[in-house]
């Protein structure tokens, strides 16, 4: 069958499409869009199969790359919309869109369809920026994490600039949303020891067993961790400050924590 073809930017599907960029939309049906070559090219790494994927080849940088995935995705048996580039510029989100947009599912998944194998989780409670979250799936994704957590989450996980920061990762990390009870139970469920971030400690980050089965939680910049999380963590870290900011990003914090936890359990 070939190709569906959209020259017009006041195409009404493509409205829809537009309207993806809000969470209420994303929510209601369950998908979300990935705009970017990178981005796709590793969400298919990962087995996902796109509903359907827009593209315009006078926006292709890479265009033998690109035309691969473009094969790729039709060989999932994935719907294949050819846009114009006027009104591929009207659903893209992105400046300087490389001519590859797809609507995907939601990659939420529920406490109850995360499976704890290599024993190391990645929570955040309360973070805000999208930019963030897509981060620190980036270095989950690099650090072998098994899961992540958003506890009482201010974003989504589908919101297209958490799918941008990610480079698609959040399709390969298992991730999924809750309120910070329940967050806390998945956690006593799975026999994690829970170690939390805050400056209002002595105990430094690398003096903390991480070898055994651990979840890693860090807050919001302003805020920090809630008093619920700190109450219930085993262990109270702190990362060392010689300067005069009193904090890291929040992404930099998980990182640096994850990857001490990465470097005990290499060394084991």
């Amino acid at each position: 069958m070939p190709d569906l073809q959209i020259t017009s930017p006041a195409n009404a599907r493509l409205r829809h499409v537009a309207s993806l960029r809000r969470r209420r939309v994303r929510d209601a049906e369950g998908v979300t869009l990935i705009d970017g070559f990178a981005e796709l090219s590793l969400a298919l790494d990962a087995g996902l199969r796109p509903q359907t994927l827009y593209w315009c080849p006078e926006l292709l940088r890479q265009p033998q790359s690109q035309q691969h995935l473009v094969d790729r995705v039709r060989e999932r048996g994935s719907e294949i919309v050819h846009l114009s580039r006027s009104a591929f510029e009207k659903v893209a989100y992105r400046e300087g869109p490389d001519g590859v947009l797809a609507v995907v599912a939601s990659p939420q998944r529920t406490l109850d369809q995360l499976a704890v194998t290599a024993g190391l989780v990645l929570v955040c409670e309360g973070v805000e920026k999208p930019g963030n979250l897509g981060a620190m799936l980036r270095t989950a994704d690099a650090a072998g994490v098994d899961a992540m957590l958003a506890a009482d989450p201010v974003t989504d996980w589908g919101n297209p600039n958490v799918v941008r920061g990610s480079k698609g990762t959040v399709f390969s990390v298992p991730v999924a949303s809750c309120d910070t009870a329940e967050m806390l139970a998945w956690v006593k469920t799975n026999a994690l020891t829970l170690v939390a971030t805050t400056p209002d400690t002595d105990l430094d980050y690398a003096d903390v067993d991480y070898t055994g089965p651990v979840a890693i939680a860090v807050g919001a910049e302003q805020t920090g961790l809630s008093e619920e999380v700190l109450a219930a963590a085993t262990h109270r870290v702190r990362i060392p400050m010689a300067g005069a900011a009193d904090s890291l990003n929040v992404s930099i914090s998980a990182a640096v924590v994850l990857y001490e936890a990465v470097r005990q359990r290499r060394r084991r």
